[in-house]
């Protein structure tokens, strides 16, 4: 390693996705001393936080975009979700949820994770203020009582996106942030233990265009496999999550296009018309992952590092992004960012959206898988009840304004100091 002297910084960031982009950015405009990092190129087809998926957007969301100036770049490729509407696949019940009868604009937007992360990161290189290392991958990470020490190789590119030269740099920073995502190497480095459930289940994504184009409605169909939403693009095609067991996915997988397309139509139905095409699919492996706690020494969780969630109700970048919105501001506030009291008080600032969004998505998950004698019928008519009750149709509006604490500044319209 390098012995050249460590760079001093008051944040080291780890990780450069969609959540440590966005705490970079709200950072900016502060007094600290920022360094983020991330090992996968920019535009690299395995960069998998800008990928082909697409993430729904809340309300609350959208209010920390545009108080962080990126959103006028996200809008034009938001798909707007006007409607919801959910249904138990054989079963009676069914509910919609409109925006117009909540007074709003939208419920969200359907935005692709690529957009997103241009946005982000055209935003970030104007801020020069924002020490960047990408790619570059964090080799150690050592926490002490005073700081937290990192090793940076960081490499050169060739003009095929090749590493052709590596260097090692050191940092110093008096808090590091684990943005790094469910497997998190932060995280381990600070010892602290996360409880991973194992839904079994894949979701496989894709895009799919019909003869009739997306018009503002959003669909959650629950069925014995998995809940199957399908949500509109602002380009009229709609994205796909279809969650099936692996062997059922390995198989869907495994089909031709027109064959693909037939078995999604099956299993759909017809309620957004014929689909005609349908694009390349990824899958992935869905679990619920949960860091026994958000602070370490001289360290702080933000994201999937802290906890990843089921995309049954599309709400876990949503949750990170507060997790950032509200770290910010903490702190660009403290003393010293890094003490063990400012990390012990975002945790407890944190603890009621953190819980509430986990068990409200755990919920939805083993409610709606549940076949026990009884629970079909009550589901039914509890989305039934919940399609008559203009205040429970109220809160899930609410939903991506958090299940309480705090609101963060940005998501107030507020700059973060």
């Amino acid at each position: 390693m390098s012995a050249r002297t460590p760079t001093p910084v008051d944040v080291a960031i780890v990780g450069g996705g969609m959540v440590g982009a966005s705490l970079a950015l709200a950072l900016a405009g502060t007094a600290l001393r920022v360094v983020l990092i991330e090992a996968v190129p920019l535009d690299a087809a395995s960069q998998p936080s800008f990928d082909d998926r697409t993430t729904a957007l809340g309300n609350g969301s959208r209010r920390i975009f545009e108080a962080l100036g990126v959103w006028r770049h996200m809008s034009a490729q938001a798909g707007p979700v006007r409607e919801i509407r959910v249904s138990d696949a054989g079963r009676f019940g069914a509910a919609r949820l409109s925006a117009a009868e909540q007074g709003l604009e939208a419920l969200g937007f359907v935005v692709s994770n690529r957009h997103i992360g241009a946005a982000l990161w055209q935003a970030l290189a104007q801020r020069p203020q924002i020490l960047v290392r990408n790619p570059a991958r964090v080799l150690e990470v050592r926490l002490e009582s005073e700081a937290a020490r990192l090793a940076v190789r960081r490499a050169s590119l060739g003009a095929e996106s090749t590493a052709v030269a590596a260097d090692t740099e050191q940092f110093v920073a008096r808090v590091v942030v684990a943005a790094d995502g469910a497997q998190s190497l932060v995280r381990a480095a600070a010892g602290i233990a996360a409880m991973v459930e194992d839904y079994r289940q894949v979701a496989v994504v894709v895009h799919v265009a019909t003869d009739r184009a997306a018009s503002g409605v959003a669909y959650e169909r629950f069925t014995p496999a998995g809940p199957l939403a399908v949500l509109p693009l602002a380009d009229g095609r709609y994205t796909v999550v279809w969650t099936l067991t692996p062997e059922r996915a390995a198989q869907v997988l495994a089909l031709e296009s027109s064959a693909f397309i037939a078995e999604l139509q099956r299993s759909f139905g017809w309620r957004i018309g014929r689909i005609r095409q349908a694009g390349a699919c990824a899958s992935y492996p869905l679990s619920l992952s949960r860091a026994e706690s958000m602070p370490g020494q001289r360290a702080v969780l933000v994201g999937n590092a802290a906890q990843a969630l089921h995309p049954v109700a599309g709400q876990g970048f949503n949750l990170g992004l507060r997790d950032a919105a509200l770290l910010a501001e903490m702190l660009a506030a403290a003393p010293d960012p890094g003490a063990p009291a400012v990390l012990e008080d975002f945790e407890r600032r944190r603890a009621a959206d953190r819980r509430g969004m986990v068990g409200f998505t755990d919920g939805l998950v083993k409610l709606f898988a549940s076949e026990r004698p009884g629970v079909a019928l009550l589901r039914s008519l509890g989305l039934t009840l919940f399609d008559l009750a203009p205040g429970a149709k109220d809160g899930l509006a609410r939903l991506s304004w958090g299940f309480g604490g705090d609101t963060p500044r940005l998501m107030r319209g507020l700059p973060v100091t």
